[in-house]
């Protein structure tokens, strides 16, 4: 009687220690996911609060039927092309990266801090105002001159 008792004992002690490492081992790896999450969700407003461009110049030509956007990156963080949306008339514009420019360059598709971007377009309409969006969601809408 003795030892099924001390046996029965030593059983649920291993059973509960194993328990509580599997716990241990998911509220860790729980936690570990959370604080990785805030720490994402900080640099990405960091990144956001640190981007900042301006539309300087949006002139339609109608002799030619271009449409040129120039936008300054004035802000801290470098702005990938690939990732910067351009609309007219609140129209999504899909084609417009193959011609465009990053200070006077056609072959770079990062736009650092202090560059001018340089969009020109085809349009057969008279724009009444251009928008460009940076990947982190920065806005600028400009009315067309």
């Amino acid at each position: 009687m003795g030892f099924s008792i001390s046996g029965s004992a030593a059983i649920i002690f291993v059973g509960m220690f194993i328990g509580f490492g599997i716990l241990y081992g998911a509220v860790s790896d729980g936690y570990e996911r959370v604080s990785d999450a805030q720490e994402a969700r900080t640099d990405d407003a960091l990144e956001t609060e640190n981007t900042a461009i301006n539309v300087t110049s949006a002139e339609y030509v109608g002799t030619t039927d271009r449409l040129t956007v120039l936008v300054e990156n004035t802000g801290a963080t470098a702005v990938g092309l690939n990732a910067t949306d351009f609309l007219i008339e609140n129209e999504y514009v899909t084609d417009w990266r193959a011609a465009a420019t990053v200070a006077g360059q056609d072959d770079t598709r990062l736009w650092l801090p202090g560059e001018q971007l340089n969009i020109t377009v085809r349009t057969g309409e008279v724009p009444a105002r251009v928008t460009v969006v940076t990947g982190n969601g920065v806005a600028r809408t400009e009315e067309v001159n």
